[in-house]
């Protein structure tokens, strides 16, 4: 395993170039697997788990939280402690069951941030969150509101870094300078839905109406070259396994650009022998920009081959063009 830091000054971290989603741990992947999966993941020097207060309410039509208690139920059994760093997330939660973070979110209030980073804590059984990301954005209260709100728990010591998600960058500078002016910690760490195939981002849907501010494009690539102490996480890297099974790849792919650089992503797959997702976990990981994939998985199997990409090595040559392709 390959390992790279995260965050700045005391609470910093070292964590897993791959980190692991935990989604549907407790919930699609049943307990038994998902146990197995934590334990092969730690066994390779895997250290980083990712998850939300949220997941998977949409599988039962209820508010989520069964990804964090079986983490902690795992934690427990088998005496984790600090060396997993966990990262959670709050802000989508549906506030009843049979609604969603598109109509009825928890929202970014002070008060929410407070009581559900401590039910967090509560289900995965750790006296600190290591991680605590803004789930998705909150426009009707003031973001010096959430700012403090989230100052507030690091200054406690029952949060370590803080993170955000699918917002506008705009949004994200806005809160770290506000955070910076009242001499309070901000947001280190961006997860944001990055791959190798670019999606069209001007498709509007129920989360955002202009169309999405959850993928990693160029303003936020821009953003990690002008910020180097950032690091994005990029979720969804193998587009839900959409590049062994084209027919997964969502409908925002569907434009001129991805077959040519899906036919060089093939090219270089056949060059090194690795499977195409392989190709492109690695080259997430040996990118000039701080990139951590964070893939799910439901079986040994996906996870032993997500593992094996942390060694494969992509020649200068090899990056070039697929960096190359449009």
């Amino acid at each position: 395993m390959k390992y790279r830091t995260i965050g700045t000054g005391p609470n910093r971290r070292e964590v897993s170039v791959l980190a692991l989603g935990a989604m549907l741990f407790g919930s699609v992947t049943d307990e038994k697997t998902s146990f197995a999966l934590l334990d092969r993941y730690v066994e390779a020097g895997g250290n980083f788990v990712d998850t939300s207060d949220n997941y998977a309410f949409w599988t039962d039509g209820g508010q989520g939280g069964q990804s964090e208690e079986l983490l902690g139920r795992w934690r427990r059994s088998r005496g984790a402690g600090d060396e997993i760093v966990v990262a959670t997330k709050l802000g989508a939660r549906p506030l009843a069951p049979g609604t969603s973070y598109t109509d009825n979110p928890e929202g970014l209030s002070a008060k929410v941030i407070r009581e559900s980073a401590e039910r967090s804590r509560e289900r995965l059984g750790m006296e600190r969150l290591d991680l605590l990301y803004a789930h998705i954005d909150d426009h009707t209260v003031p973001q010096r509101e959430t700012v403090e709100g989230f100052g507030a728990l690091v200054a406690e010591g029952t949060v370590g870094l803080l993170g955000v998600s699918n917002q506008a960058v705009w949004r994200v500078e806005r809160a770290r300078a506000l955070a910076a002016a009242a001499g309070l910690p901000g947001y280190e760490v961006l997860q944001y839905q990055h791959s190798y195939l670019r999606p069209r981002t001007d498709v509007p849907d129920d989360l955002f109406p202009d169309g999405s501010l959850g993928h990693a494009g160029a303003e936020l690539a821009g953003y990690l070259r002008a910020e180097p102490a950032l690091t994005l996480v990029a979720y969804s890297p193998l587009l839900k396994g959409a590049y062994a099974r084209p027919e997964r790849l969502p409908g925002d792919y569907d434009h001129p650009g991805t077959p040519a650089r899906l036919a060089v992503l093939r090219e270089v797959a056949r060059e090194t022998g690795a499977a195409p997702g392989q190709v492109v976990l690695a080259w997430q990981i040996g990118h000039d920009l701080p990139i951590l994939p964070l893939a799910g998985v439901s079986s040994l199997a996906q996870l032993e081959e997500n593992l094996a990409a942390v060694d494969l090595e992509l020649s200068a040559e090899q990056r070039a063009r697929l960096d190359a392709a449009h």
